[in-house]
Parts: C-alpha cells; sequence; structure tokens
C-alpha cells in the first residue's frame, strides 16, 4: 500500500533503496526522482545503517546533493564496475526499453548506467507508455559548432527537432558543454533501434536519450501498490 504521506516519486525511490547493501558502489541518476533516492540514501548512511557505500555521479547536480550527504564520491577510472544504478526515466514501454534525459544529463547517465551490473530505474505509472516518444519528446545531445545543421537533419527523421532553450532564450548547455535538442514524435518513435543507430552514427549528435536493453529492473510506483517489472 502507497504510504499517505509519500509521494510516487518517493514511493519508487523507497523501493529502489531496498536493493542497495553495504559495500556497494553505486551509479547516482539525475532528476527529480532520483534526487529522492540519493536523499533516501544519505539518510541511511547518516544513520549507519548502510556503511561502505560509494557513488558515482550521473551529473554536476547529483554530485553537489551527493556531497551534502556525505556520501562518497569516486570516479569509472576508479571502480569501472558498479554494483547497482538507479535513476529514473521520462518514457518506458513494455519490453522496458527508455527514453532518459529531460533533466539534461543523459551523455554521463549513459555513460555510468551501462558499467552497473543492475540498473534499476524508478518511475510512477504515468511514465509508462506503449511505445516511446508518445508522451515525451526525444532530447538529444548535440555540439554547439553547426548546431543548425544538426537540428536540420534531425528534422529529417520524421520529427519534429527544436533547440532546447531557457527561458532567455539561450541555448540550453550540459555539463559537457553541448546543446540539447527536443525532438517530438507524433506517433511516436516506429523503430527505435533503428533511430538509435542513425543517431549513433551522426557526426555533430554527441548522445541521445533511447537507452535500449540497459534497465534490469523498472519499479513502478501506481496509486495502490508498487510492481516490480524485470527483463
Amino acid at each position: 500500500m502507497i504510504g499517505k504521506n509519500m509521494n510516487l516519486k518517493e514511493e519508487a525511490a523507497k523501493k529502489a533503496l531496498s536493493f542497495v547493501k553495504s559495500g556497494m558502489i553505486l551509479g547516482l541518476g539525475t532528476g527529480s526522482t532520483a534526487a529522492y533516492f540519493v536523499d533516501m540514501l544519505g539518510e541511511k548512511i547518516s544513520t549507519g545503517e548502510l556503511v561502505d557505500i560509494r557513488g558515482v555521479p550521473t551529473s554536476k547536480e547529483t554530485e553537489v546533493r551527493a556531497r551534502k550527504w556525505g556520501i562518497p564520491i569516486v570516479r569509472l577510472g576508479e571502480y569501472p564496475k558498479l554494483s547497482l544504478a538507479v535513476d529514473g526515466a521520462d518514457e518506458v514501454d513494455p519490453a522496458l526499453n527508455l527514453i532518459k534525459g529531460l533533466g539534461r544529463a543523459l551523455l554521463r547517465e549513459k555513460i555510468v548506467e551501462v558499467h552497473a551490473e543492475q540498473f534499476v530505474v524508478i518511475v510512477d505509472d504515468s511514465k509508462m507508455v506503449a511505445r516511446l516518444g508518445t508522451r515525451d519528446a526525444l532530447p538529444v545531445e548535440i555540439l554547439p559548432f553547426e548546431a543548425e545543421a544538426h537540428i536540420r537533419w534531425l528534422n529529417t527523421l520524421g520529427c519534429r527537432a527544436e533547440l532546447w532553450t531557457e527561458d532567455d532564450s539561450s541555448p540550453a548547455v550540459t555539463d559537457n558543454g553541448n546543446y540539447l535538442v527536443k525532438c517530438w514524435f507524433k506517433e511516436g518513435i516506429a523503430n527505435a533501434y533503428e533511430l538509435a543507430q542513425a543517431l549513433s552514427t551522426r557526426p555533430g549528435i554527441v548522445e541521445h536519450g533511447l537507452f535500449l536493453d540497459m534497465a534490469t529492473k523498472v519499479i513502478v510506483a501506481e496509486d495502490k501498490n508498487i510492481r516490480i517489472l524485470e527483463k
């Protein structure tokens, strides 16, 4: 039963915390749902319920949050195999493929999470979709150099691609110094694997928000219960 004083994101994060054991090296995700997880993890560490935990953050924002809790920060160069990575998602399809990146950290998230023995995704049920691209835009990270050319090419892929901008109309910039583009697909993404391949081989496209065949578990918080989906 979902707790009266917790929202669905918190409940999903709380369930993910049950997979964490002392001594683990964790990938720490980015975004509002992942922030709940980092806070709960920090509380467990501060009370001594979890010990010898280290974390690899997926963004500067997450690193700041983890350090405030005293979570030791390490790098993949030191620890190339992570026990577990926990992060949210913007969309999850029936095959547990994901769209991620609307928290602006898709490249670092993918780098960290591909090193995890287990990648646990935490979402509320609103993020579940029949086809990727039907609920939100697909974020794509591009080089600032000749950005207009990259956006023009993205618009040939059956989507409406627009530069992601701040409130003052300046380009949104990632922790890596790159720009972001939002790609909207009117009827969703017909073939996510083909699209991922096309994006991965195009010069100037740094990374995309399709996380395919990466999630090992998806924790879905609903109004009255929590489901754990596995491949």
